[in-house]
C-alpha cells in the first residue's frame, strides 16, 4: 500500500471516539469480540467432545488422538491466513475479506451443531480454519491502518483491541462450558450465533467508522492475470483433492503422516515466505533490513505460542484429569479453566496499555519485550511442574496451581502478542501488508504444528520431565534473545 493511501486512510478515520481512539477501533474491538466469542467457545469444550464416551454425548476417540487433532486443528486454522492475506493484498482489500470469513466462520459452527459424526466434525473444521485464515490476519490489519506510523497510541490502541479478543474468549467458556453439560451441540450452537452477532456489528458500523480502512487493496492482481491464477488455483485444488483420496485408498496417508506433514509445513511456508518477501523488486532496503529482524521475533513468537497454546489441550486434560474440581463448596466444569487466560488479559490489559503510554520512548525494545515475554511463559511451566514434584504425580491438584501457572503466562503474552501485532504493521513491506500480517500468525501455526508432535510425550508419569524440559529451554531462549536484541533493534531501522 502506497504511503498516500496510508494518509489517505488515517485522514478518513475519525481520530477519537472510544476511549482516546479512532472510532474505528469500536467496530474492530466488538467484531473481534463476537468472533473470539465464537472461536474460544467452540475450542473450550472440543477436546472433551472428541475423547469423552459416546454415551456422554462425545465422539468417543482416543485421548492422545484428541489433542494431536486439536494441535494440527490449530496449526491449520492460522496456516490459513496465508490464504487470506493474498486474497486480500491482491483481489479483495482487507475489509471484504474479514467479511467473507466471518460467513464461512458461521457456517462452521451450523455444521458442528448438528448432531453427526467425526464427519460432520472435520467438516466443521475445514469451514472454520478456512474462515479464520480469511478473518483474523485482516482485522488485525485494518487496526494498523487507523494510526499513523508516527502515533504513540498504537501500540496501546491494539493493546485495547487485544483486550476486546480476550472479553469474548473469557465469556465464552463460562457459557458454552454449562451448556457442555447438557448437550455438546448446545455449545457449537452458542458459538454460532457469537459469529453471526460480530457480522452484525461489523455491516452497521464499518461506513461510519472505518472510513477508508479496508477498501484499499495493496498489490492488485492485474485483470490480465486473474484468469490464469484461478485456473491454477483450482487445478492445483483438483491435484491435492486426488493425491488425498490415492493416499487414503492406498493406506500410506495415515493420520500420522498427516500430522508430521502439517509439522514441516508449519517451518517451511514461513521460511519460504521470509524468502519471498526479502527477494521481492518491491520490497526496498530498509524494508529487507526489517524482515531479517523480523525472523529472531519471528522464532521467539514460535516458542512462546508452544507453551501458551498447551492451555486447550494438555492444560485442559491437566483440568479435568489431574485438579480438584470440587472445590470452595462447588463444582468447576474443566472447561471454565478456559476462561482465566483472558481473564486475566481483560485485568492486565489496560495496565500494558497504561504503561507503555507512561514510558513512551523509555520503554523496553520490542525484541526486549519478547525475550521478557519467553521467560514468564517458561516459568509458567515451572509453576505447573511443582504439585507433582511436592505431591506425587497421582494426587489431585489444586486449582489454584493452574490458575497461577495461566497468570504466569498471561503476563509473557501481554509482552508479546499485542506488541507482536503493532510490530508487524510496522515492519512490514508496503507490498506486502496483509500477507505480513498472516506471517505473524503464521508462527502460531508453526508452534501448534510442534505442539502436536511434542504433547505425545505427556503422560502423568512424565510430567516432571515434560513441564520441565519446555519451560527451561523458554527460559533459555529468552535469555539469548534478550542480549542479542541491540543488534536486532539496529535492523530494525528506527522502528521501536
Amino acid at each position: 500500500m502506497l504511503n498516500l493511501n496510508k494518509q489517505k486512510i488515517v485522514e478518513s478515520v475519525p481520530q477519537t471516539g472510544f476511549f482516546g481512539h479512532p472510532k474505528g477501533l469500536f467496530t474492530l474491538f466488538f467484531t473481534e469480540f463476537w468472533e473470539r466469542f465464537s472461536y474460544y467457545g467452540m475450542k473450550a469444550i472440543l477436546v472433551y467432545y472428541m475423547y469423552y464416551a459416546v454415551t456422554k454425548g462425545g465422539l468417543g476417540l482416543d485421548q492422545n488422538t484428541s489433542v494431536a487433532i486439536v494441535s494440527i486443528y490449530g496449526s491449520l486454522v492460522y496456516m490459513s491466513g496465508i490464504i487470506g492475506g493474498w486474497l486480500s493484498d491482491r483481489i479483495f482489500g482487507t475489509g471484504r475479506t474479514v467479511f467473507y470469513g466471518g460467513i464461512l466462520i458461521m457456517l462452521g459452527h451450523i455444521a458442528l451443531s448438528i448432531p453427526g459424526s467425526a464427519a460432520m466434525l472435520f467438516t466443521s473444521m475445514a469451514l472454520i480454519i478456512i474462515g479464520t485464515g480469511l478473518l483474523k490476519p485482516n482485522i488485525s490489519t485494518i487496526v494498523g491502518e487507523l494510526y499513523s506510523e508516527e502515533d504513540v497510541r498504537r501500540d496501546a490502541g491494539f493493546s485495547i483491541y487485544y483486550m476486546g479478543v480476550n472479553l469474548g474468549a473469557f465469556l465464552s467458556p463460562l457459557i458454552v462450558g454449562k451448556a457442555m453439560e447438557y448437550n455438546f451441540h448446545l455449545g457449537f450452537s452458542i458459538a454460532a450465533i457469537g459469529m453471526f452477532l460480530g457480522l452484525l456489528v461489523y455491516v452497521f458500523t464499518k461506513k461510519k467508522n472505518l472510513g477508508l480502512a479496508g477498501t484499499f487493496v495493496s498489490n492488485p492482481l492485474p485483470p490480465a492475470e486473474k484468469k490464469k491464477v484461478f485456473t491454477t488455483v483450482g487445478l492445483g485444488v483438483v491435484l491435492v483433492a486426488i493425491i488425498v483420496a490415492l493416499g487414503i485408498s492406498q493406506g500410506w496417508l495415515t493420520f500420522d503422516a498427516f500430522v508430521a506433514t502439517v509439522g514441516i509445513l508449519g517451518f517451511l511456508v514461513p521460511a519460504l515466505y521470509f524468502i519471498f518477501m526479502y527477494r521481492s523488486p518491491k520490497t526496498t532496503a530498509t524494508e529487507r533490513s526489517r524482515i531479517i529482524a523480523y525472523i529472531p521475533l519471528f522464532l521467539a513468537s514460535v516458542m512462546f505460542w508452544a507453551i501458551q497454546e498447551q492451555g486447550s489441550t494438555i492444560l485442559a486434560i491437566y483440568a479435568d484429569k489431574r485438579t480438584q474440581l470440587d472445590f470452595a463448596g462447588i463444582h468447576i466444569s474443566p472447561a471454565w479453566f478456559q476462561s482465566v487466560n483472558p481473564l486475566f488479559i481483560i485485568t492486565l490489559a489496560p495496565v500494558f496499555a497504561w504503561l507503555w503510554v507512561k514510558l513512551g520512548k523509555r520503554q523496553p525494545s520490542v525484541p526486549q519485550k519478547f525475550a521478557l515475554s519467553l521467560l514468564f511463559s517458561g516459568l509458567s511451566f515451572i509453576v505447573i511442574l511443582l504439585p507433582a514434584y511436592f505431591g506425587g504425580a497421582h494426587s489431585l491438584v489444586n486449582p489454584l496451581w493452574l490458575i497461577l501457572s495461566y497468570l504466569v503466562c498471561v503476563i509473557g503474552e501481554l509482552l508479546l502478542s499485542p506488541v507482536g501485532l503493532s510490530a508487524t504493521t510496522k515492519l512490514a513491506p508496503a507490498a506486502f501488508s496483509a500477507q505480513m500480517m498472516s506471517l505473524w500468525f503464521l508462527s502460531n501455526a508453526a508452534a501448534q504444528a510442534l505442539n502436536a508432535q511434542i504433547v505425545k510425550f505427556y503422560s502423568p508419569k512424565t510430567e516432571m520431565t515434560y513441564f520441565g524440559v519446555i519451560g527451561g529451554a523458554s527460559i533459555v531462549l529468552g535469555f539469548i534473545l534478550f542480549a542479542i536484541s541491540p543488534k536486532i533493534q539496529k535492523y530494525m531501522k528506527g522502528v521501536r
